[in-house]
């Protein structure tokens, strides 16, 4: 964590237990003779001493194999003594890097690959120095255990809909194994999920079937309701003669719109039902 230009420092394992022996004579008998090497030699070791770290740079200090200061150096110019101190540079800006794809077996039994990216930074130097070799290597590889076994635990709709939950699951199990190291995992995100040729067509058909159904129940509830309402159409048409006229009249006029060329004279029912009766 970094706060306007200053790490804040959260003692981490047992780098605490490295700083408590001190050095001893014999270290202090070397320090003062490097000292005294430094002063001999002005000003041509001048230059092996002065160090400069950058605003995003912290330099953790040895001096004969010990941690000095029980906190990092910078950002800016500091003094270092040639001869027993030794300095490491660690970089507290955010670093991405992408997951490789990593074949999985889900809880439902679906074989699938799987490919995210990790954001990550460095709150406290120390830790990332002397509790891990390779913070950015060993957080490279826990990130891939950790993909493997947190999609193996999740069935495979749940993979492909819950996306933002498996990164948070994922995010909370690295920043709790990486903070040992003095890292703090800011974000995590799934990429891409590829499913194998069968099962893609087979989701496809499926898709489909269910597609073609809904739409075939969708058209007989429309030919119910249209159905209801013709009934009701022809219960108020035969109440009342004269509104069968009208409706002859109305689809007169519709298709004299459309075609105008095109003369229809509507035959009343009622005429056809007087030659009937004679019959």
């Amino acid at each position: 964590m970094v706060t306007q230009g200053k790490a804040q420092i959260r003692p981490v394992g047992n780098v605490d237990d490295k700083n408590t022996g001190g050095l001893g004579c014999f270290g202090w008998l070397l320090v003062f003779l490097s000292m005294l090497f430094v002063v001999a030699t002005f000003p041509l070791t001048i230059f092996f001493c002065i160090k400069i770290v950058k605003e995003y740079e912290r330099a953790v200090i040895f001096r004969l194999g010990q941690i000095i200061d029980k906190k990092p150096k910078g950002p800016g110019l500091f003094f270092v003594l040639p001869c027993t101190d030794s300095c490491v540079k660690v970089d507290l800006r955010t670093v991405s890097f992408d997951i490789p794809p990593q074949e999985l077996l889900t809880k439902d039994s679906v074989t699938v690959s799987v490919d995210g990216v990790v954001y990550f930074s460095i709150y406290c130097p120390i830790s990332s120095v002397a509790n891990v070799s390779n913070a950015n290597t060993s957080t490279r590889l826990l990130a891939q255990t950790t993909l493997r076994n947190v999609l193996g635990t999740k069935n495979l709709s749940e993979l492909l809909s819950d996306r933002e939950g498996i990164s948070h699951s994922m995010q909370e199990a690295l920043d709790e194994a990486t903070h040992a190291w003095g890292i703090k995992v800011e974000r995590v995100e799934i990429k891409d999920v590829k499913l194998p040729q069968q099962l893609q067509r087979a989701m496809a058909a499926e898709a489909e079937a269910s597609r073609e159904a809904r739409a075939k129940i969708i058209a007989a509830e429309g030919e119910m309701n249209a159905s209801r309402a013709l009934k009701e159409a022809s219960l108020v048409i035969a109440e009342s003669p004269s509104a069968l006229q009208l409706r002859y009249l109305q689809t007169l006029s519709t298709i004299a719109a459309e075609k105008n060329s095109t003369i229809v004279f509507p035959l009343p029912i009622d005429i056809l039902q007087h030659f009937l009766q004679r019959k």
